[in-house]
């Protein structure tokens, strides 16, 4: 589903990646650990198409994204990528289904559609409750799951989170984590983790370590 090929990526005179290649099968869930500067985030964002490398190849679900123009790669991070941050991003003035909905609009779905798709995620999240409430209104547990759905509402090939439970307490760690899981089994969706939390690192299929912007042996 994801092939890296040799990523190199510089900030000035520091080298962050020094070469990374690593792949990650269909529905394979996997975790990336390191230290702090060790390019873990700098790699997801790669991945996912908010940043460029400055060599080496991205491939997913089959497409060479390094051949696809600035529109075409917007296309496809819309509708083949999911993206779950540490901080939620939702808009405030927007209640938790709304939020949910916007990327379907955004890739040109009918409202309605979009909405009743937005509402079975966040049933499936456990939200059934809280379609009407807005982001200021809802627990961080809750805001998250919100973040979840939306990322998932485009049916993305690959679902990204960068430390998506980093800003929980220790009971909505574990719910989040729990629906990662949950979500691979269901869904049969890919997905890839960057986190300092060790003990969702070692229960994923296979954790990689980044070290000095190399993959570890």
């Amino acid at each position: 589903m994801i092939k890296v090929t040799n990523i190199r990526k510089c900030f000035g005179e520091l080298e962050v990646l020094k070469g990374i290649s690593l792949e990650v099968k269909k529905g394979e869930l996997i975790s990336i650990v390191g230290a702090s500067g060790a390019g873990k985030t700098t790699l997801l964002q790669i991945m996912g198409t908010l940043s460029r490398a400055d060599a080496g190849e991205i491939e997913i679900d089959g497409h060479q994204l390094s051949t696809l123009s600035e529109s075409a790669l917007a296309r496809f991070r819309n509708q083949r990528i999911g993206f779950v941050f540490q901080f939620h991003h939702l808009l405030p003035e927007f209640s938790a289904l709304e939020n949910v909905a916007i990327p379907a609009l955004i890739a040109g779905r009918d409202r309605k559609e979009a909405q009743e798709r937005a509402r079975e995620l966040l049933t499936m999240m456990g939200l059934s409750d809280r379609l009407e409430h807005k982001p200021s209104q809802l627990s961080g547990g809750e805001q998250q799951r919100v973040s979840i759905a939306r990322a998932l509402i485009n049916n993305p090939a690959v679902l990204l989170a960068d430390e998506p439970s980093g800003n929980l307490d220790s009971r909505n760690r574990d719910e989040i984590h729990r629906l990662f899981f949950d979500l691979r089994e269901k869904l049969g969706q890919t997905i890839v983790i960057v986190t300092h939390d060790e003990k969702l690192a070692s229960t994923a299929d296979r954790c990689i370590r980044i070290e000095d912007g190399r993959v570890a042996e």
